[in-house]
């Protein structure tokens, strides 16, 4: 099996050379990640401005665009065959709920999603983040799974592992996303010139993180496996907005 990985923390973050360690004991793969933290970057695409790669080692190349780049700029030419898979991470944090929209890990995943391939984002839940063997022996476990019984082409498996030693995990669950109550208010400042600035504020708690979600899962020590879509289309709204358009 040969497999791409990227993330959207940089080439030189633990989670991905964690995750590049662990899935070349049991595939080929090659990474193609960012030159620097790209978090939050979604699916984020450099139209106007070229870019450029850099090989830090055999099969290891850094690039000065975002996750979807990274991945985008592999499955288009850069690379001269076409991998099996597309796994992105390890992400230093979780990837619950609604930050799916926002991740560049997941946004990764998604378009290798796009360009055709089955994929996974893999995140490391927590705040002092210490476990990352953890994550990526789940990680070659699910790779190994993907192999011996393949995953649909248009699945993106997001999986967030609880930060604790692999032997005190509850499980791998099948989980759906849940959702975050409304984030914090923004932070006000100054900077040294008096001007004012702003930071984002930080994300809700779980408001949907009941039995099923990722986040139940996660609180209670488990392994949340998510399938996500790409089609947003709800369907069923589909008539209602044409009755609409015609009052």
């Amino acid at each position: 099996m040969k497999i791409l990985i990227s993330n959207d923390d940089g080439y030189l973050a633990t989670g991905i050379n964690a995750l590049t360690d662990a899935l070349a004991e049991v595939a080929d793969v090659v990474v193609v990640a960012p030159d620097r933290n790209r978090s939050a970057a979604s699916s984020s695409l450099t139209l106007h401005t070229p870019l450029r790669v850099s090989e830090y080692a055999k099969n290891r190349y850094k690039v000065d665009g975002t996750p979807s780049d990274c991945v985008h700029l592999a499955l288009t030419g850069f690379l001269d065959y076409e991998p099996d898979l597309v796994v992105s991470g390890i992400n230093h944090g979780a990837n619950l709920g609604d930050d799916v929209i926002y991740s560049g890990t997941v946004a990764a995943a998604m378009e290798g999603r796009f360009l055709g391939l089955p994929t996974m984002a893999v995140s490391l839940v927590g705040h002092d983040l210490k476990h990352f063997d953890a994550a990526a022996r789940v990680a070659s476990e699910l790779v190994q799974k993907i192999e011996r019984s393949s995953l649909a082409a248009d699945i993106v498996l997001n999986v967030n592992v609880p930060d604790r030693p692999y032997d005190e995990l509850n499980g791998i669950h099948a989980t759906r996303l849940g959702f975050r109550h409304k984030s914090e208010q923004i932070l006000k400042d100054r900077d040294p010139y008096g001007r004012p600035i702003y930071w984002v504020g930080p994300a809700g708690k779980g408001q949907d993180a009941g039995e099923g979600t990722d986040f139940h899962a996660v609180e209670h020590g488990g392994v949340a496996v998510t399938p996500l879509k790409v089609d947003l289309t709800r369907y069923e709204a589909v008539q209602g907005i044409a009755d609409w358009l015609v009052q």
